[in-house]
């Protein structure tokens, strides 16, 4: 507080002290107002870098809760989804924080900030095979302590910073110069390029981005045409779709490929999933059907392959149709449609059933489910489903181990740790049902194990049969997270040519193999190819011809 002017002395000498006392005293107002600002910032970072570390241990524990108890079907993935977007969005809050607190502190100490972090990697160096660009920065002309000049250089710091190039389109012009003859007059010229459409204009590269994206990343092609449009390319919508129905044409024969090499495995996977299908005034529901070979996980060297197959209901005939001919063991749900295929007399021999029992253990885990009873959403864990987790988690820890292993030596565990614990499992299963009620939940998962016993232990015998059918569930998977994008197929025959790119894309996917880079390259030259040698051109063969032009 500055001090009346009838109250100051008169001589300058005393003057000079008071205005010096009172600027110190401003100055160090201004130091403590910093500091507390600083203090500030730090203690946001701090709550923003704890609440972060917070929901990264609830994501955590919640993973750690499904690897132990299994997945809680739609609903805890939506779950786990939820809680990554949340931890994403703590994560960018803390770091902002931290800046924030970073320079607060500017001018002084620098405050260290806890890390919330769960242990980071360090960052990994970027690939070898992207181009380097190289930007030389001014080095300095006079030395910094005493002005020299003569400097001699001593070595160089590269500091290295990812950047991305947008995309480019071009124009490709094929030049086809004519010649005449001065013997005969005639006129000679090279023949057309190859285009992968009659009067085609786009190239196989755009052909494979359209199909990736409408397909492998459940692009709509009406965003696809206005995200080309911003990018000064216009493309309709209905020029896109042309380009789309060609190529499912052209690729229809490497569909059947992979279709063929599915149903040649002793073992397929099945399973279906709804999609809506566009009708007159509303929507009605189709199915997807998929169909897996999967032999990696009892040691099989044949390569991996999905089909897909699209009817219009879930009428049983349509499982008929697509395993006509097929013998060998279908791993699949309980659904009522698949039963005329484990007859005895079906021609040419009935399927053998295998049942899945990561479906049978979801019934329990729903009773069982602790998680919900702590929202509110059961009102008392059943301590029954509890303890029948429990006993079918033993058994998937044992399959776990052996995952991957000849069918021989899978036998050889089974038969040691596993039918124990089945027997165990049963006997308790049987016991426990006949004091309950029929309407009883509990009572509900256990019959539906009970009625199928004989495919649920089918797998005690053959040790090709895997214990879930979670290799069919995992291709459908990207379908059911697409709805949302795509909403529904816009007819029959878009379902059919959906099922088409999905067998494609999935089988490349499935045998680690870029599908956008491999429709690029098949489109290319599919049509100029020899029929017969086109099965160089699946994706299992495709990754060990394009391996061997690498070399």
């Amino acid at each position: 507080m500055t001090p009346p002017i009838d109250s100051l002395p008169d001589d300058l000498e005393s003057l000079k002290r008071l205005l010096a006392l009172e600027r110190a005293a401003r100055i160090d107002a201004q130091a403590k107002a910093a500091r507390a600002e600083a203090a500030a910032a730090r203690a946001a970072a701090n709550v923003s870098s704890a609440e972060a570390l917070i929901a990264h241990l609830k994501l955590a524990i919640e993973k750690m809760r499904r690897e132990l108890y299994g997945s809680r079907s739609e609903r805890g993935r939506k779950l786990l989804d939820q809680m990554e977007l949340e931890l994403e969005d703590l994560e960018v809050t803390a770091a902002e924080d931290k800046i924030a607190a970073d320079a607060a502190d500017a001018g002084g100490e620098t405050a260290l900030i806890p890390a919330h972090a769960r242990g980071k990697p360090s960052r990994k160096p970027f690939p070898e095979h992207l181009p380097r660009e190289r930007v030389i920065v001014p080095g300095p002309t006079a030395c910094a302590c005493c002005g020299s000049t003569r400097l001699s250089k001593l070595g160089e710091d590269v500091t290295e910073t990812l950047e991305v190039v947008p995309r480019q389109w071009k124009v490709v012009q094929y030049v086809r110069e004519k010649f005449t003859c001065r013997a005969c007059e005639g006129i000679s010229q090279a023949p057309a390029p190859f285009h992968v459409l009659p009067r085609g204009f786009a190239g196989p590269s755009l052909l494979a981005m359209i199909l990736f994206e409408k397909y492998g990343q459940h692009q709509p092609l009406n965003r696809q045409a206005e995200r080309y449009a911003r990018e000064g390319v216009d493309l309709s919508l209905s020029t896109l779709a042309d380009q789309v129905g060609g190529c499912a044409m052209v690729l229809r024969p490497l569909y059947e490929l992979i279709r063929a090499h599915v149903f040649a495995g002793d073992r397929v996977h099945g399973d279906d999933t709804p999609v809506p299908v566009l009708a007159k005034g509303k929507t009605v529901t189709g199915r997807l059907w998929t169909y897996v070979r999967d032999d990696r996980p009892f040691g099989g060297h044949d390569p991996p392959a999905a089909v897909f197959f699209y009817s219009r209901d879930r009428a049983g005939n349509h499982p008929e149709g697509h395993l006509t001919g097929y013998a060998g063991i279908l791993q699949a749900d309980a659904y009522g449609g698949f039963n005329r295929l484990y007859a005895g007399d079906r021609s040419p021999a009935p399927i053998t059933e295998a049942a899945c029992w990561a479906h049978a253990r979801r019934k329990f885990f729903v009773l069982a489910d602790v998680a919900a009873k702590a929202h509110g959403k059961l009102p008392v864990v059943a301590p029954l489903a509890l303890e029948a987790v429990k006993k079918i988690d033993a058994i998937f820890d044992i399959e776990r181990e052996i995952n991957g292993r000849s069918v021989e030596e899978r036998l050889v565990v089974r038969r040691s740790c596993s039918v124990p614990l089945v027997a165990r499992l049963a006997d308790w299963m049987r016991s426990e049902r006949a004091r309950l009620s029929r309407h009883a939940e509990a009572a509900k998962a256990m019959d539906y194990m009970l009625k199928r016993w004989a495919a649920f232990t089918r797998f005690l015998d053959d040790g090709r049969i895997c214990l879930t059918n979670n290799a069919a569930e995992r291709e459908l998977r990207g379908i059911a997270l697409g709805r949302k994008a795509w909403l529904f197929a816009g007819s029959d025959r878009g379902g059919e040519r959906a099922a088409i790119m999905y067998t494609l894309i999935q089988t490349a996917r499935l045998n680690r193999v870029d599908p956008q880079a491999w429709l690029a390259d098949v489109l290319s030259c599919i049509n100029d190819y020899n029929i017969q040698n086109l099965g160089d051109f699946v994706p299992w063969n495709w990754r060990t011809r394009s391996d061997k032009l690498a070399a």
